[in-house]
């Protein structure tokens, strides 16, 4: 029998910490960090794969992970990887493909030396590479043209595909050397789209006189809004109805804007129809939990909108998961700290919505504010904000000498922090108080905001008291990748749940 030790458990741990980072569309940064999770754990890797590839925000993670087992020798990472591959979108297939691929960019360098009249300008040429410049294995070329071949099949997909990624899919047939089809052919490259095509439909949406005709078009051929918007000039009431009609539900999210400037809002009717979408919405699939309540923050919607924007994402937040044990968070609203309050409330939102046990929130500098909220909705919680400004010294430990003090016995504490303290109680003896006097080991969180350090992780690993670290880097739609660490009764729950995900099969044509 194998003894699974505390290391083991730390390296799967220290693996799906790194995957609440948000890298910003830069696969060069997230490479080698897989490359160091699969070396460490092969086998754990696979299942974390599949895990995260449903339940996962971060598509830059997504991809890495493919790419990283479509390249192991580990038997049997390999049809896992091309499994997920074959569920890609263009877009991001074209990326995995890129990043493989490599390429090459030639960049003019000016480098200046000496003064005044001495000064001199040499102009020299640098080339840059980017990604693996590997070649394309057989196996991963053979997926992606049974990849093309099923979905030119599907006239429907690849004509809806051909209007928003018409560049992503060139790209693969060129670089793969995959001949298309003849009708692919006609849309993709010989600019002649065939009848009854939604290319075709676009140039006669380009034509149409009126808006009925301009409605009926986009509506037989649900064009897309991004689509719409280049061809249309005049968007009328009855163009925005069409458009609406078919947007899907993150579409509608992510153009709340848009309709905005177009006057959508200002007409009853249209209105009306916006909010029963949003309404539709909050059970909608492929909704980014985040991404409807950051979208007030690009664009002002009056309160009954609002208030719909704000129940899609609580509705979304919920249904991934519940809190069961009771929970703090803590707050550091010290000097410089504007974004550990902006980063309280959306989570302050976000965990009372799913927790099912008592929740006791404080915003900190050398004293602690008791921060309640009268529903668990993003618009009570800022509400809940007022008068909280980040001023002051720091104390980490104030806000669980709060705790200690007022008796709220807790099981798990978020420390939005950026780990720098210069005032007592301090961070580490409060907690040891805390602990020894509640009788409890809470797992400890921390968000890292702010230009942060390591103090508060050292101190806790000096102290064999175990904790999980999330660097906030602006990202709020990343957020909810936390919802895993804080649902689970304990860490070894997440584990074994991970451990049990359900591989992928990779389709036999």
């Amino acid at each position: 029998m194998t003894v699974q030790t505390n290391n083991e458990i730390d390296i799967r741990l220290g693996m799906l910490n790194t995957l609440l980072t948000t890298p910003h569309r830069d696969l060069a940064k997230v490479y080698p960090i897989h490359q160091d999770m699969i070396s460490q754990d092969p086998l754990f890797y696979s299942r974390l794969s599949a895990w995260y590839h449903a339940t996962g925000e971060v598509r830059d993670h997504k991809e890495m992970f493919i790419v990283n087992l479509c390249l192991s020798n580990f038997d049997g990472h390999r049809d896992i990887g091309l499994a997920m591959l074959r569920e890609l979108p263009p877009y991001q297939l074209s990326r995995v493909i890129d990043f493989i691929h490599g390429s090459k960019k030639t960049k003019t360098v000016k480098t200046i030396t000496g003064r005044g009249r001495n000064k001199e300008e040499e102009i020299s040429k640098e080339v840059q590479k980017f990604g693996l410049n590997r070649n394309i294995s057989r196996s991963i070329k053979t997926e992606i043209t049974r990849y093309i071949r099923e979905r030119e099949a599907d006239i429907e997909w690849f004509d809806s595909t051909a209007l928003i990624a018409r560049k992503y899919l060139k790209r693969l047939y060129a670089l793969l050397h995959i001949e298309p089809s003849d009708r692919a052919q006609q849309i993709l490259f010989d600019e002649t789209p065939p009848e009854g095509s939604k290319i075709a439909a676009v140039k006669a949406l380009r034509k149409a006189s009126t808006p009925a005709e301009q409605a009926k078009v986009i509506i037989d051929n649900k064009v897309p809004y991004r689509v719409a918007s280049t061809v249309v000039s005049a968007m009328t009431p009855t163009v925005l109805l069409a458009l609406i009609t078919v947007m899907s539900d993150q579409e509608l999210l992510n153009n709340l804007g848009s309709l905005k400037k177009r006057g959508a809002f200002k007409n009853v009717d249209l209105k009306e129809v916006i909010q029963e979408r949003l309404e539709k919405a909050k059970k909608g699939k492929n909704v980014a939990a985040m991404k409807s309540s950051v979208a007030k923050k690009t664009v002002k919607l009056d309160d009954d909108t609002q208030s719909l924007v704000d129940q899609v994402a609580d509705t979304q937040i919920k249904s991934k998961g519940k809190i069961k044990c009771p929970t703090a968070l803590i707050i550091d609203k010290s000097g410089s700290m504007r974004t550990a309050i902006e980063i309280g409330k959306q989570l302050g939102s976000m965990i009372s919505a799913i927790s099912e046990n008592e929740l006791y929130v404080y915003a900190c500098d050398t004293l602690a504010y008791p921060i309640q909220a009268t529903d668990d909705s993003l618009v009570a919680w800022e509400k809940a904000f007022n008068g909280i400004r980040d001023s002051g010294a720091t104390s980490c430990g104030i806000g669980i000498e709060m705790l200690r003090r007022n008796k709220q016995r807790v099981e798990q504490i978020i420390m939005v922090t950026d780990e720098g303290e210069n005032s007592s109680p301090p961070f580490l003896t409060t907690l040891q108080n805390y602990m020894a006097e509640m009788d409890v080991v809470p797992n400890i969180v921390f968000v890292k905001c702010g230009r942060s350090c390591d103090k508060l992780e050292k101190k806790c690993s000096n102290a064999n008291i175990s904790f999980d670290t999330y660097e906030f880097d602006g990202d709020y739609y990343s957020l909810p990748g936390l919802i895993p660490f804080l649902t689970k009764a304990s860490k070894l729950d997440l584990l074994m749940d991970i451990m049990q995900f359900p591989l992928p099969q990779r389709k036999v044509s």
